[in-house]
Parts: C-alpha cells; structure tokens; sequence
C-alpha cells in the first residue's frame, strides 16, 4: 500500500533522461526480460485484465481513443489511455500513436504515477513481437522482413535484433520517404548492418521473421495476396487495431498457426476477426508453457496476432518508475485534495480563512 500523498509525473524528460542513463539496449532487454516473465507467471486469480474499451470513429479524421486496464489485485490497477490517429503525421506532424499510462493503488485509490506513454507503448510492442519470436520463430532466423516503416518498424526492429543475429533487414512501405529514412532512423541502435528497400514479393520469399505494421484504412486490406514464402516465416502482425482493418490475406491465416495476444480484442480488432474460432490457436499465455507445441510453430507458419494487451503496459510501466524511482527522476507533486478533515471536501478552504486571520 503507498501511504504517499503525492503523485509522480514521469513525463517525456524524465522518460530522455532514464534512456540515457540506463542504456537503450539495456532497456529493450529487461523489458524483453519482464514481459516473458510475466507472461510464464500470469495467473487469472491475480490479475484481471478486461477487453480494451473506447471511441472509434470517422469524422474529422480515422482515429480511436481507447482505454486499457488491467489490475493486479490487491495492489495495482493500471490504466492507459491511447489514441490512434493515421493522419497525425502527415497533418499535424504528430506521432500516429499518442498514450499516458496511469497506476492506481488498488488500496485507496490514489494515482501513484502517471508516465508518458508515447514511447513505451512503442518499445512494449517492439518487445512483444520479440518474445512472440522466440516463441514461434526458427531459432536460427537471420532475415528480418518489414512492411510498414513509421515509428513502429524502429522498435520492432530494435527487440527482435536483441533476439536473433540478424544479418539481413529488408524493408517496404508506399511511402518512399519513410523507406529512406528508416536506415538513419535506426542508426542509435547501431546493428552494423543497414536495412535494404525490396519489394513485398522479396521480403516474403526471403525473410524468417516479418513484422507488418502499417496505416492501411479498414476494408483496404490485405497488403498482399498469398506469395511464396519459406515453410518456417513467422510473422507478428502489430497493424491491425481497428475494426475492418487488417494486413494479412485469409488464405495466409488459414494455413498459418495464429497465434493472438488476447483472444477476445483480436476477434474485434485484429487478424482473427476474419477467422472462425477452429482456425485461432492457443493465445501467447497458454503457448509458451507448450514446449513440444512452440517447436511445431517454430518449423511452420506462423502468425502472432498483436493488437495490444494491457498486461504489456503493465510490465513497461512497472519498469520505467522502478527506473524513476532509482534514479530519483520525476516530478513529484500534490495533484489530489486532502484536508485534516476527510469527510469535509471543503477542509482546505476552511484552513486559507483560518491562517488568513
């Protein structure tokens, strides 16, 4: 229980500040650490985590504000609020994914922490496909695949090069600029090696591992009619994330092991809203206590359903105030109402008359 009053605001400096001291890779590697940990020792008695809720809509522009929670009981509830709005970048030259995270202490109530989210939704995805890889990917995977190269091809890249050796990155997106700047866009994470433009048709016949993650409209999907690609291909499929929006063709699913985050938002949101439930596979948590079923995945085709589980947000959460808290970053500050009268809300305007006579 935080008996504290005061509330920490981790916020993007203090976000710059602990990369730095703490180490990119450094981070990319414990939060790879926690989520497969936590992913082995997630039970349901201890924690809940409800489907994502919120607003989609059309008009002024695409985008979804949603929430995701998920509790810890007896101790924790986290919240993260975030929006999805393809157009920012070009509009308002803002990332398409925008997030605060908050932890409640399930005691009291009182906000703990609010952190910002922006870029900890995007190394908790990137960290996802990782583990999901190792999980279903061949271990000896060494070509990396990339449709879609905005923001989230970076930390995509990132994690799973902590994973695998990689000695090929092939890469494509419609947008050439995006195309062209990915190579010094990455370049903090120093991989030796720099990403190659191919087409769809190449990145499928040659890569191990591919990870989609695009802006395609809904009902605009797929990105690419069923092509060869080798027995083994992997692919984590993060873009779909709004209902009618999907990147992967059924046919591909179909004979692919699918493989969703949570079950229940991937049937609305994800690939496997364009499945029937005897073409879905076990989700991640029942998966990865599998072994003899990973190393079935790990020599066939297999498709990780990513559409967000707020258990990640949890885990990326826990780590950044542990590294706050460390570090002694963030801004400490009194956000709540308190009197010496709990039961009078007014408490505090009594006092200013008291001390002002």
């Amino acid at each position: 229980m935080n008996k504290s009053k005061e509330t920490i605001l981790i916020d993007s400096d203090a976000i710059i500040q602990i990369i730095r001291k703490v180490g990119l890779n450094k981070v990319m590697d414990d939060l790879i650490f926690n989520l497969e940990d936590s992913l082995k020792n997630y039970s349901e008695k201890e924690t809940e985590v409800p489907v994502r809720s919120g607003f989609n809509y059309k008009k002024p522009f695409l985008g979804l504000v949603e929430w995701m929670p998920v509790m810890k009981k007896g101790e924790e509830i986290i919240i993260k609020v975030v929006g999805y709005h393809p157009e920012n970048p070009k509009r308002f030259k803002l990332p398409t994914i925008l997030s605060t995270i908050s932890s409640y202490d399930a005691h009291t109530g009182h906000l703990n922490y609010l952190v910002d989210g922006v870029l900890l939704t995007a190394i908790r995805t990137g960290a996802s496909s990782a583990v999901a890889s190792k999980m279903m990917a061949n271990k000896n995977s060494k070509t990396l695949g990339i449709i879609g190269c905005g923001a989230q091809s970076i930390t995509q890249i990132h994690a799973i090069s902590r994973l695998f050796p990689l000695e090929e990155i092939l890469i494509y997106d419609t947008d050439e600029a995006s195309m062209n700047s990915l190579a010094e866009r990455i370049s903090p994470i120093d991989l030796g090696i720099s990403p190659k433009i191919s087409s769809i048709s190449e990145i499928m016949e040659k890569a191990d591992i591919l990870s989609t993650a695009t802006s395609i409209e809904p009902e605009k999907g797929p990105l690419f009619d069923r092509l060869n690609s080798k027995t083994h291909l992997h692919i984590n499929a993060v873009g779909a994330d709004f209902p009618g929006k999907f990147e992967l063709p059924k046919s591909l699913l179909q004979k692919a092991h699918v493989c969703p985050d949570f079950l229940e938002q991937a049937v609305v949101e994800g690939e496997c809203q364009q499945l029937e439930p005897t073409d879905i596979g076990p989700s991640w948590i029942d998966l990865i206590h599998d072994e003899q079923l990973m190393s079935k995945y790990q020599s066939s085709l297999s498709v990780f359903d990513s559409t967000g589980w707020a258990l990640e947000d949890q885990v990326v959460a826990s780590l950044f105030a542990k590294y706050a808290e460390e570090l002694n970053l963030g801004t400490k500050m009194n956000i709540e109402s308190y009197s010496t009268d709990e039961k009078n809300p007014y408490g505090m305007i009594h006092q200013l008359i008291a001390d002002s006579q």
